[in-house]
């Protein structure tokens, strides 16, 4: 296991007095054109504009039954819901996300290897990627609460100690999206600008934040002024679409008030010339099992 570096300049001022916006200071595609991979160059060029690119179908009906039933098996797993990585609804008490799945399981370590999925991370970043934070989220209906507003990266270089917007996520669907039940939401065109939050972060957030974010949530008014600017794009689509989005996209999802579940597999991959160093803007590192301080590339 490698250790975190010594912290670098700060380009991405955050949680202090006020809120500050920072042109964006990092590529969004980091490949060279030309190079091979996944993704066509049509198919970046809409990632690099908007800050995200959807696939309709990245998994077949039998590989989302697979992955389903591991997700079933794990989130009614009494071992499973007892171990820290597992968070649960406030309201409910039923299982909200399992974090570092990769590692809970080799199902879906082995969806983490498929060259479906890293080759396109890697083409995206532009050199070998580890997994920053893994995990499934599960949104049962009647009641599932969402994620407010906010920016990934945000959270991951205050808290993480990630130095550049080197960093994308994937978004795996393993149930139907719905335009009701609390689908991803992102605004497009977001991820050039840096909006850091204004607000000191609390020792152990992470023990609140993972349940209702609070700190690093931007202001309403900045949240209008990206949306009058940018729009609101909603996704959805049937179980095995997938959606890709840069780390700075300002992305959301509402409560799932309807009887239909809404559940994914959620990747993060980072550059590994992007490795963690103390965190910009908190008091202590979150849990390795939330922000991977192993920076061995996947394989």
């Amino acid at each position: 296991m490698t250790t975190a570096p010594e912290q670098t300049t700060d380009l991405y001022p955050t949680r202090g007095a006020t809120e500050v916006i920072t042109p964006r200071q990092d590529p969004v595609v980091w490949s060279r054109p030309g190079e091979d991979g996944p993704f066509q160059p049509s198919e970046l060029a809409d990632y690099e504009r908007d800050g995200f690119f959807a696939i309709d179908e990245l998994l077949t009906g039998q590989e989302v039954a697979h992955y389903r039933a591991e997700l079933d098996r794990l989130v009614n797993d009494p071992v499973v819901r007892a171990d820290p990585r597992a968070i649960v609804e406030p309201r409910s008490q039923d299982v909200r996300s399992v974090f570092e799945v990769h590692r809970v399981s080799e199902v879906f370590a082995e969806l983490v290897r498929d060259p479906r999925v890293v080759g396109r991370a890697r083409q995206i970043l532009g050199s070998d990627v580890y997994v920053h934070q893994s995990r499934i989220n599960v949104k049962p209906g009647f009641g599932a609460s969402g994620f407010y507003w906010h920016s990934d990266f945000e959270t991951w270089h205050a808290e993480d100690g990630l130095p550049r917007m080197r960093t994308v996520s994937v978004s795996i669907a393993l149930t139907e999206n719905y335009d009701t039940n609390g689908g991803l939401m992102i605004m497009p065109g977001s991820h050039r600008s840096f909006l850091g939050c204004a607000g000191e972060t609390p020792k152990d957030n992470y023990k609140k934040s993972l349940q209702m974010q609070d700190a690093g949530t931007p202001s309403d008014e900045a949240l209008t002024e990206l949306a009058d600017r940018h729009g609101i794009r909603l996704f959805t689509g049937k179980p095995g679409s997938a959606t890709w989005f840069d780390c700075n996209a300002m992305h959301g999802s509402g409560d799932n008030i309807t009887p239909y579940p809404r559940s994914n597999v959620f990747i993060v991959f980072n550059s590994v010339e992007n490795a963690a160093v103390e965190p910009y803007a908190a008091p202590v590192r979150r849990p390795e099992y939330i922000g991977a301080r192993d920076f061995t590339p996947v394989r």
